[in-house]
């Protein structure tokens, strides 16, 4: 089957490191001055990681990735070592795509088939058989995996909610942010496609779930905190809050709030660490000085709006009450 590259926006695989270069297989250690007592001795001292029969990644390297690029890794070694008409599916599929995973561990490598056989799975691969439309493939970067749509239909049918959210949401603003614009044709396109893909399933394991999940979908929400957030805020009885709200400041800048709670006077923050651990997101300021200009920030929000303000973070939105308890100490409950 001809899988053609993708051609639509996706994954921004440019931010990534170059993990194809990291993967080694035993060939390329070998003819690189490596002999098999080397290998086994870097694998013993833990300086190399032993990642499949005659593939193997630098410790050292490994250790700086994030879960998720550890899982791409591991993809990128089954790839090169996988025969067949097999292609990346579900989770695999979603690191592919840079989907977040809330709260989500990534053990095994999912791969779909849509071989009427029976198929084994691996320690490190568990294969799925099911249909596989040409629509539903694409490559990206060399490797072969399900389409957004498919695989945001996949992984809303299985995951817990609160993840579920995280997907939709990000797959939601892959296909409708353009910087601080909002492509309101191409987000009405992605619904109106999941929503046939998903009345065309009717019956299907988990496909309840999933139409719930794509009609509650939100892309304006832009990281999986703040989608978390929505959805324990509707669990609270919060009307459907407003995103990104733009408040002027001082100076002709604009400032972004992430949560309008109109109905209760109120803005709301979802503060994750990135914003202050992060170097990147930092652009050059110290953690100090970011701390500084948020509470500037924060005054003069309350102050030109007189609006309460509350923030919170990832301990608060493990539950419900957890975030009713964060919103009832700033006097913010639901209308």
């Amino acid at each position: 089957m001809l899988i053609e590259p993708d051609t639509r926006i996706r994954a921004a695989s440019d931010a990534r490191p170059h993990l194809e270069h990291l993967v080694r297989s035993r060939d390329d250690l070998i003819l690189n001055g490596w002999t098999d007592r080397s290998i086994a001795a870097a694998v013993r001292s833990k300086e190399l990681v032993h990642m499949r029969r005659g593939w193997y990644i630098d410790a050292a390297e490994r250790n700086r990735l994030t879960p998720e690029q550890q899982h791409h890794a591991q993809i990128i070694a089954v790839a090169r070592d996988s025969e067949g008409g097999a292609v990346m599916s579900h989770t695999s599929a979603g690191v592919i795509w840079n989907l977040p995973f809330y709260r989500i561990g990534l053990v095994r490598v999912h791969m779909t088939t849509d071989a009427p056989r029976r198929i084994s799975s691996a320690p490190d691969v568990l294969r799925h058989v099911a249909p596989l439309p040409a629509e539903d493939l694409v490559v990206i970067d060399g490797i072969r995996c399900t389409s957004l749509s498919r695989t945001v239909f996949d992984l809303c049918r299985m995951l817990p909610m609160e993840a579920a959210v995280a997907i939709a949401d990000a797959a939601e603003r892959l296909m409708g942010e353009r910087i601080r614009e909002w492509d309101v044709e191409a987000v009405a396109s992605w619904r109106a496609g999941l929503r046939e893909r998903l009345d065309a399933a009717a019956g299907a394991r988990g496909v309840r779930q999933a139409r719930w999940v794509a009609d509650f979908a939100d892309g304006r929400a832009q990281l999986p905190g703040e989608s978390v957030s929505r959805l324990q805020l509707h669990r609270l009885g919060f009307p459907a809050p407003q995103l990104q709200v733009p408040v002027p400041g001082p100076a002709g800048k604009m400032y972004f709030v992430d949560f309008g709670l109109d109905e209760s006077n109120a803005f709301g923050e979802f503060d994750g660490k990135g914003k202050y651990l992060d170097e990147a997101l930092r652009s050059g300021r110290t953690i100090e000085q970011v701390m500084l200009d948020e509470k500037e920030r924060e005054d003069w929000i309350r102050g030109t709006t007189g609006r309460r303000f509350a923030r919170w973070g990832s301990r608060e939105i493990k539950t419900p009450q957890a975030l009713a308890a964060r919103l009832a100490a700033f006097r913010i409950t639901p209308p």
